[in-house]
């Protein structure tokens, strides 16, 4: 038995797309919706949206044309790109959303082009259509909405490489991997996952090779540049130096809670560092002060904040050394040192990690705060100078017709998150108690691409990053789809297994009457 077997594989995706009277009227309303929907967006919100730091640094790289920064240059370039072409942020915006409702939709039609499903069609066409994450990613000036959609168009070319590769696909997928690679830093994990959506495909395993070597290829040359300029600038070879201020901050979160009789010797070339350290949370401890924002739990408070010991260690050695360093600088020089104390803490009081940073950050994980996304610009109405010039504003002062700068319309997402990955996890579950893989042939293979997607960017997130919607949107979407998939392959399952039993039950009797007779 094969549910969700293929059912047009003999027609190009082309054609199933328009020629199809029922998707093709879908994609008509598709596009009358996302149209109508951005309009009225816009009339509410006229100016993007900005994360007053992030999206300062993105707007700085795209303006000097920077090759390394802070965040990779991925979206930095992306922005210069637009800016060729359109000034006004509201192109910007445009392209966004329309790249996230297309990449989403192009990952819908794929699924349900493989895939014989039900009425969950439908459900999954008004989620993504209908859904206002997209609509204030899409406004914001973040590498957040451009990532979501580079992921959705990724995810796509690998459930293609799996069932109906070409060499159109392959180099499509390459290209859109290495876009994504310079983006974030999750897409880290990409290249795996990918390696395995090539296993599972049927091409020779010559042409398996040479198809995930390019983007190999092409990773690894970005890697190698980016490497080459952070040595020139401070002198270390490395590729990462915002992984070496995150590994300190999340150590540092389970640090706190050691007892200043239960800490451990430390390396000298960490001594003046780890006194510091010490040092404050002893302080905080004796006179009860904190910074409100350090009350919280498996966050990024003290990679980024003036006044900690990450910050003042790093001000402490350039005015030894090189007083006239520029910020970019002094903040990718500490990398490598930051990487191995972040590392050290966590080997030594790693029992402390796992309850202090992992385990809150696995509760954020299962159900992301809505964090920058809460507050249109944050709650206030200004930008700097830079963006002002860069998108043709009149002045620094932007505007909303919305009298709360608070964005209600979100707060469902922890609440669905939770419920999502529930399902997820109880649906995988059940996949394997029943075999799924006996009923579901075809299918099988995208079931273990969700299922690892949904692990590995779990696992990446919970131990070295920060879970909040905006970064997690991507698996929240993917694993929407999935749970949902399964919950309609479970429902088909009983339907089958009901009418065995029926039939059974029939044959039996005849066969009772037969013999009767």
């Amino acid at each position: 038995m094969n549910f969700l077997q293929n059912q047009v594989r003999e027609q190009s995706f082309k054609n199933y797309l328009f020629k199809d009277r029922r998707n093709r009227l879908i994609l008509y309303l598709a596009a009358a919706a996302i149209i109508i929907q951005f309009a009225i967006f816009k009339y509410l919100y006229p100016h993007a949206n900005y994360i007053h730091g992030d999206s300062f640094s993105y707007l700085e790289a795209a303006d000097k044309n920077m090759t390394i920064n802070t965040y990779l240059v991925g979206y930095s370039k992306f922005l210069r790109l637009v800016s060729i072409f359109a000034k006004p942020d509201l192109v910007l915006t445009a392209i966004q959303y329309l790249f996230i409702q297309c990449s989403t939709l192009f990952l819908l039609f794929t699924v349900f082009y493989f895939y014989r499903t039900g009425k969950v069609q439908i459900i999954l066409f008004c989620f993504m259509v209908f859904n206002p994450l997209f609509l204030h990613l899409g406004n914001m000036v973040s590498s957040d909405g451009f990532f979501l959609a580079l992921s959705m168009t990724w995810f796509a070319l690998l459930l293609w490489i799996i069932h109906q590769p070409s060499r159109k696909i392959i180099i499509w997928h390459a290209v859109v991997l290495f876009i994504a690679f310079t983006v974030r830093y999750n897409a880290m994990i990409y290249p795996a996952i990918a390696i395995l959506a090539f296993y599972l495909s049927k091409l020779p395993l010559r042409q398996k090779l040479m198809s995930i070597g390019l983007p190999l290829l092409l990773c690894g040359w970005f890697v190698g540049v980016t490497m080459y300029q952070y040595k020139r600038l401070t002198g270390y070879w490395q590729y990462s130096p915002f992984s070496g201020w995150q590994l300190a901050n999340n150590a540092l979160y389970a640090f706190r809670k050691v007892d200043s009789a239960d800490r451990k010797p430390i390396p000298k070339k960490f001594f003046r560092l780890d006194t510091m350290v010490r040092g404050y949370f002893d302080l905080s401890r004796r006179t009860r002060i904190t910074y409100a924002s350090e009350l919280g739990e498996a966050s990024t408070f003290y990679m980024w904040s003036k006044g900690l010991p990450l910050m003042d260690y790093r001000d402490s050695l350039f005015k030894e050394k090189d007083t006239n360093a520029i910020e970019l600088k002094k903040w990718a020089s500490m990398g490598p040192l930051y990487k191995e104390y972040g590392l050290f803490l966590i080997k030594e009081y790693s029992t402390y990690f796992v309850a202090h940073f992992m385990w809150p950050n696995a509760r954020k994980y299962y159900a992301p705060p809505i964090e920058f996304l809460e507050w249109y610009n944050g709650g206030i109405d200004k930008v700097d100078n830079r963006t002002k010039k860069w998108f043709g504003y009149s002045s620094t002062t932007i505007k909303t017709r919305m009298k709360n700068p608070e964005t209600w319309v979100l707060d469902f997402y922890p609440i669905l998150s939770g419920v999502i990955n529930l399902v997820m996890l109880l649906g995988l579950l059940y996949y394997i108690i029943l075999k799924g893989w006996q009923y579901l042939k075809v299918f099988n293979k995208t079931i273990i691409m969700g299922a690892t997607v949904w692990l590995l960017n779990a696992g990446f997130t919970i131990f070295a990053s920060s879970a909040a919607l905006r970064f997690q949107s991507f698996p929240v979407l993917l694993t929407t789809i999935f749970s949902l998939l399964l919950v309609d392959w479970l429902i088909q399952l009983m339907r089958y297994m009901n009418r065995e039993t029926i039939c059974q039950s029939e044959s039996n009797t005849h066969l009772s009457e037969h013999i009767t007779a």
